[in-house]
């Protein structure tokens, strides 16, 4: 067994104080992004974690590209018939996170998922390179596949018939956007006593600030 035990680091780089925050999270997740983006040197600060509840009854984490984000909530696009795709039809209580370990930061989401409009998902996948929009096609995701040649093959074809053609959006795939219902910032601290503040979506639709113990 690899003992890990002196895997260790002081975080010291920042601080998060209930007097210099907004009371709406999503304008505090807009300056985090956006701060990370210009000066923490992440490569894809727009990725995330998607954890849902499967089919299977066991939880599953992977990592997604966030596409979108206002005062409505967090957008991605994937496979409506994927793994995850079935899972949020099923349980649309799904969690989102960010981990930005150069400002030693992290943000944990907790939402209701539901489709985008078909316009919106539409518009998306008209941006996309000719590429992606055929592997949209190509992939039957989470399924099980003979061999790698499967893909490689279908997408030879693929290329062939749309030649010179504009390429539609599958109806199995699209957007999700994720409505949050509570929002945690964590900001890593000297000793482990790290900052956490806590949002959380009330009734009447004003977000309680809360700060947590480390």
């Amino acid at each position: 067994m690899s003992d890990l035990s002196n895997y260790r680091k002081s975080y010291e780089k920042s601080e998060l104080q209930e007097n210099n925050i907004p009371e709406d999270p999503i304008n505090l997740f807009h300056r985090w992004f956006y701060e990370v983006e210009e000066f923490g040197g992440v490569d894809e600060v727009n990725a995330m974690t998607v954890s849902t509840i499967g089919l299977d009854g066991f939880p599953k984490a992977r990592v997604v590209l966030l596409k979108k984000f206002n005062e409505e909530g967090f957008v991605f696009y994937t496979n409506y018939n994927s793994e995850k795709g079935k899972a949020i039809q099923q349980n649309p209580n799904i969690c989102l996170s960010f981990f930005w370990h150069s400002m030693e930061r992290q943000v944990i989401i907790k939402g209701i998922a539901e489709k985008t409009s078909k316009l919106d998902s539409d518009n998306y996948f008209a941006s996309r390179p000719d590429g992606s929009k055929l592997g949209a096609i190509v992939s039957p995701q989470s399924e099980v596949i003979p061999n790698r040649e499967f893909l490689e093959d279908k997408l030879k074809e693929l290329e062939k018939e749309f030649e010179g053609k504009e390429i539609p959006r599958p109806e199995n795939w699209g957007g999700f956007l994720v409505r949050p219902v509570e929002v945690e910032f964590w900001q890593g601290r000297p000793n482990r006593l790290h900052d956490r503040i806590r949002y959380r979506l009330l009734e009447d639709y004003i977000w309680k600030i809360e700060r947590l113990s480390s």
